[in-house]
């Protein structure tokens, strides 16, 4: 891997675990079991993905995730638990990615890592608060699917041309992190105004 590949494969994993960490990590993890990719020693901490525990603990997390996800306001729950939880995964994966490097240097990845993460958590769940405002149940699932069809999507272009994703992630991560703001402060306006309305 070049030097770009590397980054674009550190970057891309690390915003889709802001979106879905358990989903990243198992279809990472069955890539490198399954040998879909190919390793070379200077990233062997990524075969730790493949292995079966890591592997049945992805698992058996996406699949909680998957119908929490599809449920009002029980996703909104999962997403606050998440917010530290999701940064802490990217920057394990980022770290992973990069391998034994210059210290600086991990530190540095780790603040990217961590913060590209929570852009993209931010928007799915600011997202997700928003569509608890709306009276209908139908969104939460069509947002929960599409947001795992960005992860596969996103991981078939680490897998495929990982030096493009990098400019790619970049351009998401400064287009969620305006998308984040813009959308929190939406639903802090329309939380207020349905406070205000009497009773």
């Amino acid at each position: 891997m070049s030097l770009l590949e590397t980054l674009g494969a550190a970057l891309g994993l690390a915003t889709l675990a802001g979106i879905n960490l358990y989903l990243t990590v198992l279809v990472a993890g069955l890539a490198v079991r399954f040998h879909w990719i190919e390793l070379s020693s200077q990233y062997g901490d990524l075969a730790a993905l493949g292995n079966p525990w890591v592997l049945s603990i992805a698992g058996t997390l996406f699949a909680i995730q998957f119908f929490a996800d599809k449920i009002p306001w029980l996703d909104s729950a999962w997403d606050s638990v998440h917010t530290v939880i999701r940064p802490a995964g990217a920057i394990l994966l980022a770290l992973a990615v990069l391998g034994k490097t210059d210290p600086a240097v991990q530190v540095g990845a780790a603040l990217l890592a961590g913060s590209a993460s929570l852009s993209t958590h931010s928007v799915k769940a600011g997202l997700r608060a928003f569509l608890n405002l709306l009276p209908e149940p139908v969104s939460n699932s069509v947002a929960s699917l599409t947001e795992d069809g960005l992860v596969l999507g996103g991981l078939g272009l680490i897998g495929i041309a990982p030096a493009v994703a990098l400019f790619v992630f970049i351009l998401a991560v400064i287009l969620c992190t305006a998308a984040g703001i813009w959308l929190w402060r939406r639903i802090f306006r329309m939380r207020k105004r349905l406070t205000e309305q009497p009773a």
